[in-house]
């Protein structure tokens, strides 16, 4: 966020900046999601909804679930939430005791540590490289339980690297929280960004796994502030309570509005984007390859290349630093998403549209050619 700062900082004073720095899609809501939106406001409905979601919503998205991931899902399990940050705050609050730990990889999305932490648990980060694909792995997790383990908390596909969890281990991992009376929290706010392949949930691993899902990324709604969480039958009430408490409810405008995701006029916008997003990956990955970054493994989901600089420079927050004072690119180094081996690598976001792209490896590609001189 400060290498933000200081893009915005350099735009102020007239520098031209390409951000492939932020995780947010390029994209806006689909019109007929903003139609719904004005209606919405035009019919007045702004009141309080039920802490769980709109009724509608939550079997709507209960039916996305089916049409995508061919998994029936009891819309009663579906929580909806102030965005996936909402979804995982609630259930760290819900499931994790001061002092249990946590079980995630490193590199993770940063805020998953502090999720746990909000509520006194204690991330455990193990590092992940390229030959799990930056993702944890079922011998890996079963090594590092303990008894003051209390659950994992899986990203798939993931925040920083764009790469999932192939279904068979992702099972395996299941398997080993179950059988130690943990938990498993799956964060797929990307799944439906995966590329090549149709996208399997893990909520067709058991009643007993929590799933994140949001309105934020393949449907484009970031400041919407909308999202979901997948819970136990059992757990529903618990959740319900602490909806109540500590949201409310979410927007219930953006509730009213993300209806109309699911129908057929949106959902074909959204693919074809997705589409979009694809091509953009199979350029900016071998553009930056042949620019002499590694790209250890191609992500297969999500908007997001983990490069490795090391033959660049040492330090990625130095090399970071200076692609944007010099380059006008702005580009996360590793030291966001973890403690393992985070000067090597760096966080490219290509949720910017192919012109840029190309931009910014020209630029890259003279910065590179004046270090070198």
């Amino acid at each position: 966020m400060e290498l933000v700062k200081r893009a915005r900082e350099l735009e102020r004073a007239g520098r031209s900046i390409i951000h492939l720095s932020i995780g947010e899609p390029d994209f806006t809501a689909a019109a007929p999601v903003v139609q719904a939106l004005a209606t919405a406001v035009d019919a007045g409905s702004t009141g309080y909804t039920a802490a769980l979601g709109l009724q509608p919503l939550r079997e709507a998205i209960a039916r996305h679930c089916h049409d995508s991931y061919d998994v029936d899902l009891d819309p009663a399990r579906v929580v909806v939430t102030a965005g996936a940050s909402g979804a995982l705050l609630l259930a760290c609050c819900a499931l994790v005791d001061p002092g249990a730990q946590v079980l995630m990889a490193d590199p993770c999305y940063p805020c998953n540590r502090h999720f746990v932490s909000a509520f006194d648990g204690v991330p455990v980060t193990i590092p992940v490289g390229p030959a799990s694909r930056f993702q944890l792995v079922a011998a890996t997790v079963a090594s590092h339980w303990s008894d003051a383990v209390r659950g994992v908390l899986l990203a798939t596909p993931s925040n920083p690297t764009g790469t999932s969890i192939a279904f068979d281990e992702l099972g395996r991992l299941v398997d080993v929280a179950r059988e130690r009376g943990g938990f498993t929290l799956v964060d797929e706010i990307y799944l439906d960004l995966s590329y090549g392949q149709r996208p399997r949930s893990a909520v067709a691993l058991g009643d007993d796994v929590l799933v994140a899902g949001s309105f934020s990324k393949f449907f484009h709604m970031t400041g919407w502030r909308l999202g979901w969480l997948v819970v136990p039958p059992a757990l529903v009430a618990t959740f319900e309570k602490l909806a109540q408490n500590l949201f409310i409810c979410p927007s219930a405008l953006a509730q009213h509005a993300a209806l109309a995701c699911f129908e057929p006029e949106a959902m074909a916008i959204y693919r074809q984007r997705r589409d979009e997003f694809q091509a953009r990956r199979d350029y900016i990955v071998p553009a930056m390859r042949e620019l002499g970054f590694g790209v250890p493994v191609e992500p297969d989901g999500a908007f997001y290349v983990y490069l490795d600089a090391s033959a660049i420079g040492p330090d990625s927050t130095l090399l970071a630093t200076q692609m944007l004072e010099q380059a006008g690119v702005a580009l996360v180094p590793g030291a966001d998403f973890g403690s393992h081996e985070p000067q090597r690598y760096l966080r490219l976001s290509y949720a910017a549209s192919m012109d840029q792209l190309h931009e910014a490896v020209h630029r890259l590609r003279h910065w590179l050619q004046d270090r070198r001189a």
